[in-house]
């Protein structure tokens, strides 16, 4: 029955994310040098997971990656996650049964990331949730930390 209900959820978040690149793809409109997107929000993975890398686009020059510095012709269409410059400051979104995971995303397309000021999570004192207790109580805080990034745009 685990089983069963994970594959559900799996299922769901790579149906949410290929709508989520669809959405992206129209909005940058084949040119993400001169269009402006971000996209946002939490996607219940790391940054790492296959149903996070489908809202990436073309394969290839992430941040933290060899060819980052190397402009190729996936970067019109693709979206960059900034993930990994707040894992270096050692941010986190979650506390998931004593563990520090980023779970809550931002992606900018390729005109965002030279005005790119600064990115990071906000408050680092969260409930820690776990397998019995998967979310925050509704009259509790959020047992997420906000993920935010400065533009100068």
């Amino acid at each position: 029955m685990r089983a069963r209900y994970a594959a559900y959820a799996l299922y769901r978040r790579a149906a949410e994310a290929v709508t989520m690149r669809f959405v992206a793809d129209q909005l940058l409109q084949g040119d993400g040098r001169t269009h402006a997107v971000i996209v946002m929000g939490d996607l219940n993975d790391e940054f790492k997971a296959a149903t996070t890398q489908i809202l990436y686009g073309p394969p290839g020059s992430q941040i933290g990656t060899g060819g980052f510095q190397d402009t190729d012709l996936g970067d019109p269409r693709r979206l960059w996650n900034l993930a990994p410059r707040i894992l270096e400051q050692g941010g986190f979104s979650r506390v998931f049964e004593g563990q520090k995971e980023l779970i809550d995303h931002i992606l900018v397309s390729q005109a965002l990331l030279p005005r790119l000021e600064r990115v990071f999570t906000g408050p680092e004192k969260l409930p820690t949730v776990d397998g019995a207790h998967p979310a925050a109580p509704h009259d509790s805080p959020s047992d997420h930390a906000p993920v935010l990034a400065v533009v100068d745009y």
